[in-house]
């Protein structure tokens, strides 16, 4: 159907290479030019200014269910004017008894430029579009949805 590409680069700088040393600052680059630049997460000596592996995931995981509830909700013909979520994911021991990020809670907040869904409908929303969701299907993490707070 498709095929999505990225490449990475990473090069030393000149630092020791032992475990604690060496950089973990690289660049994620994709098509058209678009550059990101990366690091490990803080606590596995990476740099706090660049994007982790981790936080990506967590809003790829985000953005997908964001742009699949809108496609849902002008296919079931509601307005949304504004779709902001704070997302959440939770790094622990899976089944397996290895580290992975096992469930990401979304808090989407809509503003909606129609008649809002009631709860039910808001809820069946959400279960499409976690259903159609590419990533959401391409993992085993668990996705919540928090009610509104």
């Amino acid at each position: 159907m498709s095929e999505h590409r990225a490449s990475i680069h990473w090069h030393r700088q000149g630092t020791e290479f032992t475990h604690k040393e060496y950089t973990r600052d690289h660049v994620w680059k994709f098509e058209k030019g678009n550059e990101v630049q990366a690091s490990a997460a803080p606590q596995y000596f990476g740099n706090e200014e660049h994007v982790d592996p981790e936080r990506a995931f967590v809003a790829a995981l985000s953005s997908c269910h964001m742009l699949t509830f809108l496609a849902v909700a002008a296919r079931d013909g509601f307005i949304v004017d504004e779709y902001v979520a704070e997302a959440v994911g939770i790094m622990e021991r899976n089944g397996e008894k290895r580290i992975a990020i096992t469930r990401v809670v979304l808090h989407p907040n809509i503003t909606w430029g129609s008649e809002p869904p009631n709860q039910e409908q808001l809820d069946a929303l959400h279960a499409k579009a976690h259903k159609h969701c590419f990533i959401a299907n391409s993992v085993t993490t668990v996705v919540e949805i928090a009610p509104p707070a």
